[in-house]
């Protein structure tokens, strides 16, 4: 199988309307290209716009929506009325992270007596760990509030149940068919929800759970007699989870991250700072969080101990967060190359196996460590545009991180190849299974057979889309900051992307024997342009060309100036405006 070379490049949306997208640009006061990157996403009315476009909190929609939140919200009230001990779990990634220090952080704040457990990766796998359900018993909790996992955990909550523990579960992942009992199960997937917009992050959830309980702490008179916590201090940490956890930036999430990467930018939790600072961080956004600082919180997950992570967040002590922050930071360059190690051998497999007919990849090895093969499994989709299931095997025994592709439903996939399976969960677009490894070939069997069932040929070639062709010279620094008023960019906001076709490219060079940069000219106007990772593709840049690009600015000297981040490059003779 070899690397995907070609990509379809697809025009982001229907034909747009040119009155429909005039009406918007005069009603919401923006340029109609703005207008039409709007209706791309979604926003077709002004008053949708101005939601957009303003992100309020006093927008967000009543948490009583959410499954069981009244119930759990209750619950909760109790606990801190009588002064229960609570035990918080979380989960090793990012945002059961940011999700854990979020409740540990507020209840803490409402007057609560909280501890919490973040499960070790390679010792508890994932998902409520019975031995922290035993563990928080012994430590005298006599409430278990779970977030970013739970929802598959009925013999974990059957456990709790014996020994005399409640449990509210958060959650946000796809519910399977038999639900663990509990006091009080709040997830967004579940049949009996209101909540407008079910693409919430584990500390989404938590964060409304929070926002509930507070208006019945309210409504009850309990801030008589104490402060009352500003919740708004958590979304920093809303943030940073629901960025790193790649759900959609839209609707709600939208309103959350716009406000929390302000926080974020301030540094003004201690822990951020010098997460920041680890990182050389000078100004945030959704990219900077995805790509600087979420990969040094996860590294500790998928190395040693993801609760780390939360006594970084949570920590008050400056020298405590630098030493934290060094720690995480060093945990990431140890992460990086045995990434690295594991992709050239998966690749090396890929390669050997040569079955270019496939339409999924699922690979194992006794070689590779656990906490690395969810990113390898993302690597492998991008050089090869296909489902891919990684497994580190351990004496017979298997955990698999997997990732999908536009058009495959990877719970769906993995949900109908699971007779072969001990356990699985996730996504969409991302799960987690566990596997004996005699059962590996029926898995890899069952699983192409669900690919193809849901793929046609056609879908193997990867996409680019874009916000439609335009001529370089409409790009002026006016409007670019115009745009970037639609920022947060991410999952379900994508920065906007266009073509311009007819081009030539001029003194182009390499950066760092990655990278490309070079000048482009189209009728009379040139502009700047950078290509990362393109390096391979210099003599590309013969000739007349077409380029796909995201348009930024870039600061140099404090001067200020139009730039193209390229996304692709192809000659004219192939179709235009796919």
């Amino acid at each position: 199988m070899d690397p995907v070379a070609k990509r379809n490049w697809t025009f982001r949306g229907d034909s747009a309307d040119s009155a429909q997208i005039s009406s918007l640009a005069e009603t919401l006061g923006v340029h109609p290209l703005t207008a039409q990157i709007l209706m791309f996403r979604g926003v077709s009315t002004p008053e949708d716009g101005l939601d957009f476009l303003q992100a309020k909190l006093s927008a967000l929609p009543d948490p009583d929506l959410l499954p069981d939140m009244a119930i759990a919200c209750g619950r909760l009230e109790t606990a801190l009325m009588k002064g229960e001990r609570i035990s918080v779990h979380g989960d090793y990634d990012v945002d059961g992270i940011t999700g854990c220090a979020l409740l540990v952080e507020s209840l803490r704040a409402l007057g609560g007596i909280v501890d919490y457990h973040i499960p070790l990766r390679l010792k508890d796998g994932y998902g409520l760990s019975a031995d922290a359900i035993q563990q928080a018993k012994s430590d005298g909790s006599s409430l278990i509030v779970s977030v970013d996992c739970g929802v598959s955990a009925e013999s974990e909550a059957e456990l709790a149940a014996e020994l005399g523990l409640d449990l509210i579960i958060t959650d946000h992942h796809q519910p399977p068919d038999n639900l663990p009992v509990c006091i009080a199960l709040v997830n967004p997937h579940l049949p009996s929800n209101r909540f407008p917009w079910k693409a919430l992050s584990g500390v989404g959830v938590a964060f409304f759970l929070l926002i509930g309980l507070r208006r019945r702490l309210r409504d009850n008179n309990y801030f008589e007699s104490r402060e009352e916590p500003d919740l708004r201090h958590g979304l920093d940490l809303v943030a940073l989870g629901t960025i790193a956890d790649i759900v959609p930036l839209g609707g709600v999430n939208r309103i959350l991250v716009r406000s929390g990467l302000q926080l974020l930018e301030s540094g003004s939790r201690l822990g951020v700072a010098a997460l920041k600072r680890v990182a050389e961080v000078k100004q945030m956004s959704s990219g900077v969080v995805g790509f600087r600082l979420a990969p040094r919180l996860n590294a500790a997950g998928r190395l040693e101990d993801a609760s780390l992570g939360v006594k970084l967040l949570l920590s008050k002590e400056q020298q405590e967060v630098d030493s934290l922050a060094e720690l995480m930071d060093g945990f990431n360059r140890e992460r990086q190359k045995i990434e690295q190690q594991t992709l050239t051998e998966a690749v090396a497999m890929v390669e050997e196996q040569n079955r270019p007919e496939r339409y999924s990849i699922v690979l194992a090895s006794e070689n590779w460590h656990s906490g690395v093969i969810g990113i390898v499994a993302s690597r492998l989709v991008e050089r090869y545009h296909r489902p891919t299931v990684m497994i580190a095997l351990d004496d017979g025994l298997g955990k698999g991180s997997a990732r999908s592709i536009s058009n495959f439903n990877l719970y769906q996939g993995i949900k109908e190849s699971s007779d072969s399976l001990g356990g699985y969960g996730g996504h969409a677009m991302a799960a987690g299974l566990s596997i004996v490894e005699e059962n590996l070939d029926d898995f890899i069997r069952d699983f192409e057979l669900a690919a193809r069932d849901q793929l046609s040929p056609e879908n193997l070639l990867p996409v680019l889309f874009h916000d439609g062709e335009i001529e370089l010279s409409l790009l002026s620094l006016q409007l670019l900051k115009e745009m970037d008023t639609l920022n947060p960019f991410g999952a379900g906001n994508p920065q906007p992307a266009f073509i311009s076709c007819g081009c030539r490219a001029y003194s182009p060079r390499i950066l760092g024997d990655k990278h490309l940069k070079f000048d482009v000219e189209q009728g009379g106007c040139r502009i700047g342009c950078i290509a990362f990772g393109m390096a391979d593709r210099f003599d590309q840049l013969n000739g007349e060309i077409d380029l796909l690009f995201r348009p930024g600015i870039n600061q140099w000297r404090d001067k200020e100036s139009v730039q193209l981040q390229i996304v692709d490059i192809r000659t004219p003779d192939c179709v235009r405006n796919d």
